[in-house]
């Protein structure tokens, strides 16, 4: 199932107030640009769309058209194998980009579902690209978003790949903790709406070791646990769980 309800154009003043803590701010309000760019960038946001939990973004093998901000919510994006089993390839937050699988080959490669009630801004890619021609900063800051969300992406997965367990769920919260405190959420106590099965599938850990490990965890005073909600109690163990070889 698809969102639903559709809104009109964000203006300038809107964009200011709810895109603050946005990857997607660079874009839409990059520094430089004079009164005619912004007000040509703001009809680029041409729509806003809501989605439920369980709600479908896109799906692998849709046509690709848009990029889409995440405005507020969460959202995970997994490949469907044909036994029915997911591989969960990544989990997307307010401020984040989605739909980047799809630029080289104008198919998305995953699918994308909401996790909870999540809003996104549609940025149509088309006309993306021909306002990135005609306005060399919107070109400079679009190639630096991108290429953030990707590294990140990269360089998480690269460490996941070496590490044992305990490391790579020590990195993942570490990781959510670094990317929540960046959109001025707290570092240490937050709330994870993925499942332990979502998680597992993500670091390549079976459920029950996802579990148990996060029981050490607790056991250790390193972090606390109440269903979905996460609360760091000893970054420095963390850190340091992340390094063991």
């Amino acid at each position: 199932m698809h969102g639903i309800q559709p809104t009109t154009a964000l203006n300038l003043a809107a964009l200011r107030g709810v895109c603050g803590n946005c990857s997607m701010r660079e874009l839409c309000l990059p520094v430089g640009l004079d009164q005619d760019e912004i007000a040509t960038l703001d009809r680029l946001i041409s729509t806003r769309r809501t989605y439920r939990r369980g709600d479908s973004l896109y799906r692998a093998g849709d046509s690709f058209n848009s990029l889409y901000a995440v405005r507020r919510g969460f959202f995970k994006t997994f490949i469907l194998h044909e036994d029915g089993r997911e591989q969960v390839t990544g989990f997307q937050m307010t401020g984040e980009i989605l739909g980047m699988d799809a630029i080289s080959t104008d198919a998305h490669a995953c699918d994308a579902m909401a996790l909870e009630d999540s809003e996104v801004c549609e940025v149509p890619f088309t006309e993306l690209e021909r306002l990135s021609g005609e306005i060399p900063a919107l070109q400079r800051h679009f190639h630096k978003t991108l290429s953030r969300e990707i590294v990140r992406d990269q360089g998480l997965m690269l460490l996941l790949g070496s590490m044992r367990a305990e490391e790579r769920l020590a990195a993942f919260l570490l990781n959510f903790s670094q990317r929540f405190g960046d959109r001025g959420y707290s570092r240490s106590e937050f709330n994870l709406r993925m499942t332990r099965e979502d998680i597992g599938s993500y670091l390549g850990m079976k459920l029950e070791t996802v579990s148990r490990t996060l029981s050490k965890f607790q056991e250790e005073g390193v972090i606390e646990v109440h269903g979905k909600s996460i609360r760091l109690l000893d970054f420095a163990r963390l850190k340091t769980i992340t390094t063991c070889r």
